[in-house]
């Protein structure tokens, strides 16, 4: 079974940064596109930044400039830097991943961890 678990979130000052991780385990051939999304309270799933498997990126237009997406294929891992962090960037923020098993192919996502950017 294959596992997404998103880490690095918290409460952080507007203009501040964080780092956020995700950990991709299980019955793994290979990580396809990557991605993250967020959810703000009363508002629905939105893409944030997806990145392919030789690196190619896109953003929302609300984070270009200040969030860049990464990913360890050795690691099976993806990141996202956030920098100069504004309160509505306030959200749940999930991991997502078109994973490549043994048997078959999944898009995968993880639980989420919580960003709070407030003064």
């Amino acid at each position: 079974q294959v596992q997404l678990v998103e880490s690095g979130g918290g409460l952080v000052q507007p203009g501040g940064s964080l780092r956020l991780s995700c950990a991709a385990s299980g019955r793994i051939l290979r990580l396809n596109d990557m991605g993250w999304y967020r959810q703000a309270p009363g508002k629905e799933r939105e893409l944030v930044a997806t990145i392919t498997v030789i690196g190619s990126t896109n953003y929302a237009d609300s984070v270009k400039g200040r969030f860049t997406i990464s990913r360890d294929n050795a690691k099976k891992a993806l990141y996202l830097q956030m920098n100069s962090l504004k309160p509505e960037d306030t959200a749940v923020y999930y991991c997502n991943a078109i994973v490549v098993g043994y048997r078959e192919t999944v898009d995968a996502w993880g639980k989420g961890t919580a960003v709070t950017v407030s003064s």
